[in-house]
């Protein structure tokens, strides 16, 4: 089986993490899509570490303003409103043309808490591309041990999305190791998703998302309560 692996960095940009994870990607050839959370662009400096990013090819995505609850928890239009909007206004030029948003998933858990009916009217509205995924090495709780739990794991299908973050846990000194790795299983790194997760493009559903935890939600045009 062939594999191919598309890399993706969540909960950024860090002053402490993000430039070193670029140098490495730079030095590799590697081009990924950061997913910026909006109160971590707020920070003085953050903004200039996300526009290097894109002036290096890699993609800037939405990953909400605070991280901190599932969309369809919030329980409150205007607090789902901030997350996504207020977010995607402070990436501004930055964004991918494709709008691309990445949900809280509460340790890449992806069930019906993930957007919630109004969440998903807002994204369709919005004509954004969301992005989920299927390899979760837990990067956040084991710093020193999550490469080999990310090269187990993507052996075992043909198209990874990988999350890891870039934030100050120790485990990005570790991203070499898991390039290396994937070099030496044959695996292409790829910038491009998997159609398995990208259940919405460009506000479109795609075939995708009837297959997921949130496929009931009515389509646009029927009420969102």
């Amino acid at each position: 089986m062939s594999l191919t692996v598309t890399l993706t960095f969540d909960n950024g940009p860090s002053q402490k993490v993000t430039p070193r994870v670029l140098d490495v990607l730079r030095d590799r050839g590697v081009r990924s899509t950061f997913f910026v959370v909006g109160e971590q662009l707020r920070v003085p400096g953050a903004t200039a570490i996300a526009r290097r990013a894109a002036s290096e090819g890699h993609w800037i995505g939405n990953h909400t303003l605070t991280h901190s609850i599932p969309l369809a928890e919030l329980g409150d239009d205007a607090a789902v409103d901030r997350e996504i909007v207020e977010t995607q206004a402070m990436i501004g030029d930055l964004s991918h043309p494709d709008r691309l948003f990445r949900p809280f998933g509460r340790g890449g858990i992806i069930d019906q808490r993930l957007l919630g009916a109004y969440a998903l009217r807002r994204l369709e509205e919005g004509q954004y591309t969301c992005i989920l995924w299927n390899s979760v090495p837990r990067d956040w709780e084991n710093p020193n041990g999550w490469v080999k739990t990310c090269l187990d794991d993507v052996a075992t299908r043909a198209w990874s999305v990988v999350v890891v973050h870039d934030l100050p846990t120790g485990a990005m000194h570790r991203l070499p190791e898991l390039l290396d790795g994937l070099d030496a299983m044959g695996a292409q790194v790829v910038q491009e998703f998997p159609d398995e997760c990208v259940p919405l493009r460009r506000g479109v559903r795609t075939s995708t998302f009837v297959c997921l935890p949130f496929g009931t939600v009515p389509p646009e045009g029927h009420p969102i309560r």
